[in-house]
């Protein structure tokens, strides 16, 4: 064989070799999310199309879910690991014996109510009146908190239940004096109907003034602790993949929201990059639990004052990196 046969034979066996050498295995993780619209789905989408968890070793799959069977599935163990985990249904797992921990945040909390009807002005104005709301979330619980801040009792408003994609339903369709939502659903609902009123929930002003913060933790992943046991290592890779979500999120608004909303009109694509850019109702904050260890425990205060945590949760809720 001459020198020019054997470099291309060298050649061949080392492309073999190559193509013969299996890839790193990917660590495979199913979470359950809720369905669109919800800050729940708002990230996973660039995820997977981004390639961003297997940039980091991982195969996520994302499996969706109504809030309450979230909730039941979650705490159940059917799934290990929440990507909706809105922090008060962590703590209320926690009461009932189920050993689960907040990871990390994505999203502080910010909820609205929208009326069109002119006798509704204020939150005090719907006792005596209904409002639609998906009262199984965290969300709604929250709101609750901030509507007793002004003095208003909701045992004297009635709750028209709905799963979260019902609710922009309720508000086109003006079957409620009010309805209580929250992002992405509040900015695709004032793209197709712009002149609903929002009420004024005075989140900042009550928030900073009990907790002494203006950190909100609200909406973040949450796992088992069993599984945590087992996967520590792959906690800081499910972290490296939201924080490169949120990061390409905030980098590119427009593309991210045309893959957030790939069937959306251009309006409504628009309208979630303005979203995201002025970040004041969206709430993006990616935080490790463990940094948020004081606002976390306002927000399980707050979630005791309204009866919907029996006690206090566990400090073994906040996850700890050490």
């Amino acid at each position: 064989m001459n020198v020019i046969g054997k470099a291309v034979s060298a050649w061949a066996g080392l492309a073999l070799a190559a193509f013969a050498s299996p890839a790193a295995a990917l660590d495979k993780i199913s979470i359950v999310v809720f369905g669109p619209p919800s800050l729940g789905a708002l990230l996973q989408p660039i995820i997977k199309t981004r390639g961003l968890d297997k940039a980091n070793d991982l195969d996520i799959d994302f499996q969706e879910r109504t809030p309450d069977a979230y909730t039941a599935q979650f705490n159940s163990g059917e799934f290990q690991v929440g990507g909706s985990a809105a922090l008060l249904t962590v703590g209320l797992a926690d009461q009932r014996g189920v050993k689960v921990s907040y990871l990390f945040n994505l999203f502080d909390f910010w909820g609205g109510v929208v009326t069109s009807r002119p006798d509704v002005k204020s939150l005090k104005d719907l006792e005596g009146k209904d409002i639609a709301a998906a009262r199984g979330t965290t969300n709604f619980i929250m709101f609750d908190w901030f509507a007793r801040q002004q003095g208003v009792d909701l045992s004297k408003v009635a709750i028209i239940n709905t799963a979260t994609p019902g609710l922009v339903g309720y508000a086109l369709a003006d079957r409620a004096a009010a309805v209580q939502l929250w992002e992405p659903a509040y900015t695709a609902l004032l793209a197709k109907k712009p002149d609903l009123r929002s009420l004024d929930l005075q989140i900042a002003q009550r928030w900073q003034a009990f907790a002494g913060s203006p950190a909100l933790p609200y909406l973040g992943l949450a796992a088992h602790q069993a599984w945590i046991d087992k996967n520590r290592p792959l906690v800081p890779k499910l972290y490296a993949t939201y924080k490169a979500a949120a990061d390409y999120l905030v980098a590119n608004p427009l593309d991210a929201a045309k893959i957030i909303s790939p069937k959306g009109t251009p309006e409504d694509q628009k309208a979630i990059a303005d979203l995201v850019k002025a970040n004041d109702r969206l709430g993006l904050d990616i935080r490790r639990a463990s940094e948020l260890r004081k606002e976390i425990g306002f927000v399980y205060a707050a979630g005791k004052s309204t009866g919907f945590l029996p006690g206090d949760p566990s400090a073994t809720t906040i996850f700890d990196e050490k």
